[in-house]
């Protein structure tokens, strides 16, 4: 999207905040991301947009485009400071390129065993404090939603580092997962997730990361022989508004949607493991791709050459931020 566009939907957002949010019959949110309907992420922007409605007596529209109907991953951010956008669920990689880069702490391969652990860090003072961080961009963060734990694939089995030595492997921009393909061996390639499909298809790349639904709603499935059931890191999102927006929003009313998206993220939370299983089940019974599933010494294997990318990357997001992860969850990785 070039930015005369961006310009030119400024104009309009400036326009209706011109008046009084009061005054307005209704107030509507663009709410843009970049994945599917039906996938957590999807689901929980739909759900959130019921409760928006339902919550303020109808005052508020939450509109939702899904599938980068408006705004590709590298411009999503810019609509949103420039307020073309007021609303965005990104994953927490894309904090890293507006300067925020502490976000990418959560790009650290196997830094969480569980989503028990997770959530201490996303529902504690640690998450509070990073979302905190957005606010000298002129972004609120209203909360942290799930999307799962990622598994690799490619046109290979990968079982073990000497696995991905040489393949091109498709990720978000992040120097932590740069860093993370590069200890594999691999050459890491930053793709929009919109076009991971085109570029899986024609050879571009070879390979990727994913959690399970957003490798199967995006038929990455059609185009990959192999996916490793890895679970070697986990893919969220942070749900942000325009601060200037949000600030100008009527009290009740911002005490209305953050109640809402309370809500909306028990939900986003609960339904992701579900959505995670059923479509890895649905890859398996697809017979297009084969389902790898690792030995014990094989996920050792791997875990012990990925966690040197937490040791190399302490200058990137923080050693304190990563000792105090380590604390919260009890991870060790002096044990593999």
């Amino acid at each position: 999207m070039q930015r005369r566009t961006l310009a030119a939907s400024l104009l309009v957002a400036l326009a209706a905040w011109s008046l009084p949010a009061a005054a307005q019959q209704q107030i509507v949110i663009k709410f843009s991301h970049v994945v599917a309907r039906n996938t957590p992420k999807g689901e929980a922007a739909e759900r959130f947009a019921q409760l928006a409605a339902a919550k303020t007596g109808g005052r508020v529209k939450v509109e939702v485009y899904p599938n980068s109907q408006l705004y590709k991953d590298k411009e999503e951010m810019e609509a949103l400071q420039l307020g073309a956008v007021q609303m965005l669920a990104p994953s927490l990689a894309k904090f890293g390129p507006l300067g925020v880069k502490e976000f990418e702490v959560f790009d650290l391969p196997y830094l969480f065993d569980s989503y028990d652990q997770l959530h201490r860090v996303t529902n504690g003072p640690i998450g509070k404090d990073l979302l905190k961080r957005l606010e000298p961009k002129g972004i609120v963060g209203l909360a942290y939603w799930d999307n799962g734990f990622k598994d690799f694939s490619a046109n290979k089995p990968l079982k073990t580092p000497a696995d991905f030595k040489g393949l091109k492997m498709r990720i978000q921009s992040s120097k932590v997962l740069d860093s993370e393909m590069r200890a594999l061996g691999a050459n890491p390639q930053v793709i929009a997730f919109s076009e991971v499909y085109q570029a899986l298809q024609t050879g571009v790349v070879d390979g990727t990361e994913n959690p399970p639904s957003n490798f199967y709603t995006q038929k990455m499935h059609e185009v990959q022989k192999f996916v490793t059931q890895s679970g070697h890191g986990y893919l969220g999102y942070a749900v942000i508004v325009n601060k200037k927006f949000w600030e100008g929003l009527p009290a009740d009313i911002r005490a209305q949607l953050e109640d809402a998206m309370v809500q909306a993220t028990r939900y986003a939370d609960a339904v992701a493991q579900k959505e995670n299983n059923d479509a890895m089940e649905a890859v398996k019974k697809s017979g297009k791709t084969q389902v790898v599933a690792l030995s014990p010494a094989e996920k050792a294997e791997l875990k012990r050459v990925l966690l040197a990318v937490h040791k190399e990357q302490e200058s990137r997001v923080g050693a304190e931020l990563i000792k105090a992860i380590y604390k919260e969850t009890g991870f060790n990785p002096a044990k593999p």
